[in-house]
């Protein structure tokens, strides 16, 4: 499966939502991270938010709101 930055961004979007918990966008993330290829040209961001997401069961990383909306303005998109 290849990621890409909309694909990232609608799952942020689900959780943002209450779609999706926590504990799920961590796990999509983390298997994401091992075993997908990533939208050419864009790795390295989509890697690093993708690790940022996996830690966010940790206490000292969380998640927050101003996370999720960094993460999807480099992503290309802006939230209101």
């Amino acid at each position: 499966m290849i990621i890409t930055r909309k694909t990232l961004a609608n799952m942020l979007k689900k959780y943002i939502n209450r779609e999706i918990d926590l504990s799920n966008l961590i796990d999509w993330a983390e298997d994401t991270l091992a075993e997908a290829s990533f939208e050419d040209g864009y790795f390295e961001l989509l890697r690093d938010i993708l690790a940022k997401i996996g830690l966010a069961d940790v206490r000292e990383f969380g998640l927050s709101w101003d996370a999720c909306y960094d993460y999807l303005h480099k992503l290309g998109y802006d939230i209101k």
